[in-house]
C-alpha cells in the first residue's frame, strides 16, 4: 500500500481544524441566550420604581437636573450620544453645574429597544449600566439588524465585565419591564412622542441639541450670583 502523500496529510489536518472549530461554533451558539421578549404595557406595580428614578450621572447637588428620554436603536439619539454627550459629560456633568437623568423611551417601530433598554437595567443590577449603555450605543449598527439581539447583549455584558450567567437570568427574568414602562408612562405624560426629548428646567426640547445649545440653556437656569 502506498504512503499517504504529505500534501494529503496536511489537507485531512486542515479539514479536522476546520470540523472541531464548527463544533466549537455550534456548542457557542447553542449556549448563548435564546431570544428574550420583553412585554409591552404591562401593569407597572409600585415595586418597580421604588428607590428608582432614572438613571443619574453627577452630582446630586447640581443645580439643574437634565432628563434624557431615548431609544436606544433610535438613530438620532445614538447620534446624540456619540457626537454630543461627551462634550456635555466635560463640559456639564463634570463641573457640577448639571445632573443626567436618562430615561427609557423605547419606539414600538425599533423592535430591540425595549430588549437593549432591559440589558442596560440587567447591567445597572451590576453596576455597570453606563458601560453597558455606552456599549450598546457605539455598535447599535450591529445588533439593531440581527433577529436575536438579545443572544448581542449577552456577548456586551461580558465584555463591560459582567457575571454573565447572572446577566443571562436577569434577562430572562423580564424583572424590569415595568421599569421600562414606567418611564414610557413618564415620558407620555410630560408629551413626549419622539426621541430623543430633553427636560429642562421644565420644558420639552424634542430637537437633537448640541452641546452649546444645551449649555445655553443650563446657564440660563443656573442661580444668579448674589451682589
Amino acid at each position: 500500500m502506498a504512503a499517504p502523500t504529505p500534501g494529503l496529510n496536511r489537507f485531512y489536518l486542515v479539514l479536522g481544524a476546520v470540523a472541531l472549530a464548527g463544533i466549537a461554533w455550534l456548542v457557542y451558539q447553542v449556549g448563548k441566550p435564546s431570544g428574550v421578549s420583553i412585554p409591552v404595557n404591562v401593569t407597572v406595580l409600585a415595586a418597580d420604581t421604588a428607590g428608582f428614578r432614572g438613571y443619574l450621572m453627577g452630582s446630586p447637588d447640581a443645580p439643574v437636573e437634565v432628563s434624557e428620554f431615548a431609544d436606544y436603536q433610535c438613530p438620532a439619539c445614538e447620534n446624540f450620544e456619540s457626537i454630543q454627550f461627551p462634550s456635555v459629560q466635560e463640559q456639564l456633568i463634570a463641573t457640577g453645574m448639571v445632573r443626567w437623568r436618562y430615561r427609557d423611551f423605547p419606539l414600538e417601530m425599533h423592535p430591540h429597544a425595549r430588549v437593549a433598554a432591559h440589558a442596560a437595567a440587567c447591567a445597572d443590577e451590576q453596576s455597570k449600566f453606563w458601560e453597558m449603555h455606552s456599549l450598546i450605543y457605539a455598535r447599535q449598527s450591529v445588533w439593531s439588524r440581527v433577529r436575536n439581539a438579545s443572544a448581542v447583549f449577552s456577548d456586551y455584558a461580558g465584555e463591560v465585565g459582567l457575571d454573565v450567567n447572572r446577566y443571562d437570568e436577569c434577562m430572562k427574568s423580564a424583572k424590569y419591564a415595568g421599569r421600562i414602562q414606567a418611564s414610557v408612562d413618564e415620558g407620555i405624560k410630560l408629551g413626549v412622542n419622539g426621541t430623543p426629548t430633553f427636560l429642562i428646567g421644565g420644558r420639552l426640547y424634542s430637537n437633537v441639541l448640541g452641546s452649546d445649545s444645551l449649555r445655553a440653556l443650563v446657564r440660563a437656569l443656573l442661580p444668579k450670583p448674589t451682589q
